[in-house]
């Protein structure tokens, strides 16, 4: 190799790590890198402290199998487990259904139907704790305003709604469905209103009817928006406590519990913040799996609707 040759392979083996760093950089010199650093800094220490140290300190506390053996011999867990199944189950689908259906109504032009629109997110702007707080006292079975409606109208007594499982849990999934409601409206809506009204158009000059376009122009394009949100929304209500922990209190004798409040039963009126991390921790082979699928759902339809 003649000496040519020989300084350009060892000038080609120092602009490597060059090209390397200047990539990682991003190319920037002087003071542009100095500001960078100072923009970037303080978000990958908050990021450290606040997600990366959280979470790798709950993997710490929740690490110990006897958590585990002692949590699965308590009743009241798998009690929590069939109410979460139930309450994300019916609560999701519920909602995602109804906000499809109140998502067309809210395609009319009509300007009643846009001041409806204001009065119907009401509900989600309202704060979590006073919306359901209300929720609780009007299903006090003594001072409650639906019994006082029942007496003052019919005079009967009315049920003693918190006092039953069954009626605990539907109110639970009632309160969670009417708050949550009307931010999914919008979503779709706004789904809605993006599909161009061309397809429309040309749908009605080949003789489609409503229900027709609804069938074959709409059902199709919101499909995967609609999945999209049933996953985004499977995974906030599989951590939402906020429901039950308001509505029923978790009662009557823990019976409407779920794994949200379970775990928070456990490390603050407990005191076992070990056994309510691993209780929580529980529901992380289904939340995994559902983060995951949602990530790939949504590089799947990057650009689709």
């Amino acid at each position: 190799m003649s000496g040519t040759q020989q300084a350009v392979a060892i000038g080609q083996g120092f602009a490597r790590p060059r090209s390397a760093r200047r990539r990682w950089v991003g190319g920037l010199h002087g003071a542009d890198y100095v500001w960078a650093l100072a923009f970037a800094v303080p978000y990958a220490v908050i990021f450290l402290g606040f997600v990366v140290y959280p979470i790798c300190y709950g993997l710490w506390l929740g690490s110990d199998p006897q958590l585990y053996s002692e949590l699965f011999a308590d009743p009241r867990y798998f009690t929590a487990v069939i109410n979460t199944v139930i309450y994300v189950g019916v609560g999701v689908n519920l909602k995602m259904f109804l906000a499809f259906m109140l998502s067309g109504f809210f395609m009319r032009k009509r300007w009643w139907v846009k001041a409806l629109l204001v009065v119907f997110i009401l509900p989600w702007a309202t704060p979590a704790l006073p919306a359901y707080m209300s929720i609780h006292w009007l299903l006090n079975g003594q001072w409650g305003m639906l019994n006082s409606i029942l007496w003052l109208l019919f005079g009967i007594d009315g049920p003693v709604y918190l006092n039953s499982h069954w009626m605990g849990l539907a109110a639970n999934i009632g309160a969670y469905v009417w708050k949550n409601l009307p931010f999914w409206t919008i979503i779709l809506l706004a789904g809605r209103m993006s599909i161009p009204q061309e397809l429309y158009e040309a749908a009605a000059v080949d003789g489609a009817t409503g229900l027709r376009m609804f069938a074959h122009v709409t059902s199709p394009l919101m499909a995967n928006l609609y999945l999209v949100c049933i996953l985004l929304d499977t995974v906030f209500a599989l951590g939402d406590f906020n429901a039950t922990y308001f509505v029923s209190g978790g009662g009557p004798a823990m019976s409407t519990e779920v794994l949200a409040t379970l775990g928070i039963r456990y490390a603050y009126t407990v005191a076992l913040p070990r056994l309510g991390v691993a209780e929580v921790m529980t529901a992380l082979p289904v939340l995994i799996p559902l983060v995951y699928i949602l990530m790939r759902k949504l590089r799947v339809s990057e650009g689709q609707l």
